[in-house]
C-alpha cells in the first residue's frame, strides 16, 4: 500500500505499535422492535436540520434576500438532489456491474452505497431547478446553500467511522486505530474518516463562511467549495484504502475518489478566477424571496 508506514516487523501484526482500539460503538442507535435506527441515517437527518438552522441564521443577516420559507424550499431541493444523486453516483461510479446485473437493487438504499460526487452533482441540478423556478441565478443559490453543506459532510464522515467503513491504510502513528471489523484485519489504520470530517467538514465550513462574510462576490464561495473539497479529498485518499471491489486504478497511487475530485478542482479554479474578475455581489439580481407556488 502506498500509505502504509509500518516498519517491516509490524506488517503482519500490531503488537509493538501503540494504537487505539476502536470503541465498541453499535451502528444501530435505536432499536424499536423490528425498526432499527442507524447512526448513519441520523447523521443525514442531523445534517439537514443543522444546515437548515445555519442557513436561517445567514438569511437573517442577509437583508431580506432569503425568507424563512425560501430557505425551507431550497433545503428540500438540495436534500432531494443529494440523496438521488448520491445513490445514482454510487451506482455509476463504484458498482455499475453489480447494479447492471440486478437493476432493482438500486432502490435498496437500506443496504448502503452513496457517492459524494454523485450527490454533489444531484445537488447542483436540484439547485439549478430551484433557481429556474424562483428566477435566482444558480451561483447565487449555490453560494448560499454551500455555506451549510460541510456540516452534513462532517456528520456523514463521523457516521462512516462509527460504522467502521471507508477506513484508512495501515499506519504506526500514535492515533492509528485497530478496527474490529473482520475485513479490516488486525493492523492499526489511519482513521481517515475523521481526517475527512475535520477537513471536509470543520475546516471547509470555517473558510467558506469567513469568505462569505468578507466578500459578496458571486461564485466565489461555490468555486472555493469545489476547489477545497477536491483538494482535501484527494489528499486524504493517499491514506485511505480504496473500495475493495475497485482497488487502485493505476499502480498503487490513483483512486476513483481522486479521479472524481480532479474535475472539481479544475472547475473550482475556473469559477474563482471568473468570480474575481467579474466581482459581482452575490445577491445582485436576486428577486425578493418568496415561497414556491
Amino acid at each position: 500500500m502506498r500509505s502504509a508506514i509500518l516498519p517491516a516487523p509490524c506488517r503482519s501484526c500490531a503488537s509493538d505499535v501503540v494504537v487505539i482500539t476502536f470503541p465498541n460503538i453499535d451502528p444501530i442507535a435505536l432499536q424499536l422492535g423490528p425498526l432499527a435506527v442507524h447512526w448513519y441515517g441520523l447523521s443525514y437527518l442531523a445534517g439537514i436540520g443543522l444546515g437548515w438552522w445555519w442557513l436561517l441564521r445567514q438569511a437573517a443577516r442577509g437583508g431580506g434576500e432569503w425568507s424563512a420559507d425560501a430557505v425551507a424550499d431550497v433545503v428540500f431541493y438540495a436534500a432531494l438532489g443529494a440523496v438521488i444523486g448520491g445513490r445514482l453516483g454510487y451506482t455509476l461510479f463504484y458498482n455499475a456491474a453489480s447494479y447492471a446485473a440486478d437493476p432493482w437493487s438500486i432502490f435498496a438504499i437500506w443496504q448502503g452505497g452513496m457517492s459524494f460526487h454523485g450527490g454533489l452533482l444531484g445537488t447542483f441540478v436540484a439547485l439549478a431547478w430551484y433557481g429556474r423556478k424562483t428566477q435566482r441565478p444558480l451561483l447565487a443559490v449555490s453560494d448560499f446553500v454551500l455555506l451549510a453543506l460541510p456540516i452534513s459532510l462532517a456528520l456523514g464522515r463521523i457516521a462512516n467511522f462509527v460504522n467502521q467503513e471507508l477506513w484508512g491504510a495501515p499506519s504506526n502513528l500514535p492515533w492509528a486505530v485497530v478496527f474490529t471489523h473482520p475485513a479490516a484485519g488486525a493492523l492499526p489504520r489511519h482513521p481517515s474518516q475523521l481526517y475527512e470530517a475535520l477537513l471536509e467538514g470543520l475546516v471547509l465550513f470555517i473558510i467558506l463562511n469567513l469568505v462569505a462574510r468578507r466578500t459578496g462576490t458571486r461564485g466565489l464561495v461555490s468555486g472555493l467549495f469545489l476547489l477545497l473539497y477536491g483538494a482535501f479529498r484527494s489528499a486524504v485518499e493517499w491514506v485511505r484504502e480504496p473500495d475493495q471491489h475497485i482497488g487502485y486504478l493505476y499502480g498503487e497511487w490513483l483512486t476513483m475518489g481522486q479521479v472524481l475530485s480532479l474535475p472539481m478542482i479544475v472547475a473550482g479554479m475556473v469559477l474563482i478566477v471568473v468570480a474575481l474578475r467579474a466581482g459581482k455581489p452575490a445577491g445582485a439580481d436576486n428577486p425578493p424571496a418568496s415561497p414556491l407556488q
